[in-house]
């Protein structure tokens, strides 16, 4: 019965699976391989409670597992991995419920509950975070090493060291110690027999100590840089590095565990506190049964039997592909602009997996260069949909300084004038204004969350899943204020919205 349940929840979100697996192979969520195994034997450690308690399974279990199967249908529509991976755990929360019942269920809480450390976070969330994460350690390794007696200055995420510029990559940031530390404090809560405030004290933490430690490494790099050359900051020195910042890491969770062990009137040694020891063997005179399968765990299974079976049929609905003109066709003069095309690399190419493009620089006499790019799907679906620009913008130092939406009052579309979001980006004195917004199927929609809303109602109502991101950039030259730039915006989008038409149908 379980390589049955296994079988038809693989069968249900192989392509979700798949992601996750993905995910698996990049250094921040490299832990995730390692997820299933902790639990089985968070499993296994409690299998003498667990053969204490009666399996009465629980109607509530088909009802998480139906609550499950309908975010996993919403996260297909809406092409969001993020949710079909939330809803695969709601499913196994739900067969585990309606097989053991509640009284089990709190048991194998824990267990269960270490399964969330295995789901990528999504991009919207993950890029942004980074982006905080390497101007923070930035901020405060340069803070430590002028504590070092190292002269150094800090544009962005760049530190200039005068003969050298040591920048902070996203790989850097910091990312990549916190999200497997946060799984190991929450192991160590788990094991950690004290009171619930210590354990929540011990799991939040790994949050302060990935920050101090990773900025401790980038201060430590800029001291040896500063000392003995840019061959401090390369090479298989450079990995050693984050291996050890990693394992000081781990030793300031266990300080965490041995101070909080102190406090209180519970004055037991840490060791006995904090115990990953198996639990005892049980007794050779316990009596051994057979279980039945509960009807409720029958009844969650079957449901998810359905699900599985129809899932390799949901694809089939985004089916209707518009016609329309490719952007080859698109012209170059627009008024007094002209335009040069750009090609993307086959990187990024890869990444978007978009089905058409348009890239293209245009310019007007002495005034700055506006890029404009547009990124077309025929169907978007989970992983091949449009890419919010709120996600991708702060990387490689750049960072919001100001986002809003706004109207652009020259142009209307559907009979309402254009609604666009606007934002500031500033990379040390550089700085950019970005307007963008998605126009799919006869809506201009900013709000990136509305967009898989009518993404799944479309997708249901008219079997059309197609769209498009416009995006625009305009860099802000020293001395030119933003209201300036703002114009140049502007009157680009009104030369080029009508255009837009013939390449994006409603």
């Amino acid at each position: 019965m379980l390589a049955l349940a296994l079988g038809l929840i693989y069968l249900g979100f192989h392509e979700a699976i798949g992601v996750m697996f993905w995910s698996w192979q990049t250094a921040e969520f490299s832990h995730g391989y390692l997820i299933p195994v902790i639990a089985a034997y968070l499993i296994w450690q409690r299998r003498a409670e667990l053969s204490q308690q009666e399996f009465k399974g629980s109607w509530g279990g088909l009802a998480v597992v139906t609550a499950g199967i309908a975010l996993a249908v919403v996260g297909r529509f809406a092409a969001l991995y993020t949710f079909q991976h939330i809803a695969l755990l709601i499913v196994i929360y739900g067969l585990v419920l309606s097989l053991v019942g509640w009284a089990a269920m709190r048991v194998l809480a824990a267990p269960l509950g270490v399964l969330v450390f295995m789901i990528p976070l999504p991009s919207m969330l993950m890029f942004p975070l980074s982006s905080e994460l390497q101007l923070l350690s930035s901020t405060l390794g340069v803070w430590l090493m002028r504590v070092a007696g190292v002269s150094t200055y800090l544009e962005g995420n760049v530190i200039d060291l005068g003969t050298y510029k040591l920048e902070v990559a996203e790989a850097c940031s910091g990312l990549r110690y916190l999200l497997p530390l946060m799984t190991l404090a929450f192991l160590m809560a788990c094991f950690f027999r004290a009171a619930v405030w210590k354990r929540v004290a011990v799991f939040l933490s790994s949050l302060p100590i990935t920050l101090l430690m990773n900025s401790l490494r980038i201060a430590a790099i800029g001291v040896m840089v500063d000392r003995w050359g840019p061959s401090m900051a390369e090479g298989l020195l450079h990995e050693v590095q984050g291996w050890m910042v990693f394992m000081l890491s781990t030793a300031c969770l266990v300080l965490v565990v041995i101070v909080l062990a102190r406090i209180g009137k519970d004055r037991r040694p840490w060791r006995d506190l904090f115990s990953a020891d198996s639990a005892p063997s049980l007794p050779a005179d316990v009596p051994r049964r057979t279980r039945s399968l509960p009807v409720t765990a029958m009844a969650a299974g079957a449901a998810v039997m359905v699900f599985s079976v129809a899932a390799l049929a949901l694809p089939s609905i985004n089916g209707i592909v518009p016609t329309r003109d490719f952007f080859a066709s698109f012209p170059l003069g627009l008024g007094d602009w002209n335009g040069k095309r750009q090609v993307l690399e086959k990187i990024y190419l890869d990444q978007l997996k978009l089905d058409d493009y348009l890239l293209v620089d245009y310019s007007r006499s002495s005034a700055p260069p506006v890029n404009l790019y547009v990124a077309w799907y025929d169907t978007q679906s989970a992983g091949e949909a449009t890419h919010s620009p709120r996600a991708c913008m702060p990387g490689g130092g750049w960072r919001i300084e100001d986002m809003r939406q706004i109207p652009v009052a020259a142009v209307r579309f559907g009979g309402r004038t254009l609604q666009v979001n606007r934002a500031l980006i500033q990379y040390g004195e550089q700085r950019e204004l970005v307007y963008y917004w998605f126009q799919q199927r006869g809506r201009v929609v900013t709000n990136e969350y509305l967009v898989k809303w009518y993404l799944l109602i479309d997708a249901i109502t008219r079997h059309r899943t197609d769209g498009a991101l416009v995006r625009v950039i305009v860099p802000i030259p020293l001395g030119t204020s933003e209201t300036d730039a703002d114009h140049e915006v502007q009157s680009f989008i009104a030369q080029v919205a009508p255009q837009l038409e013939h390449y994006i149908p409603g």
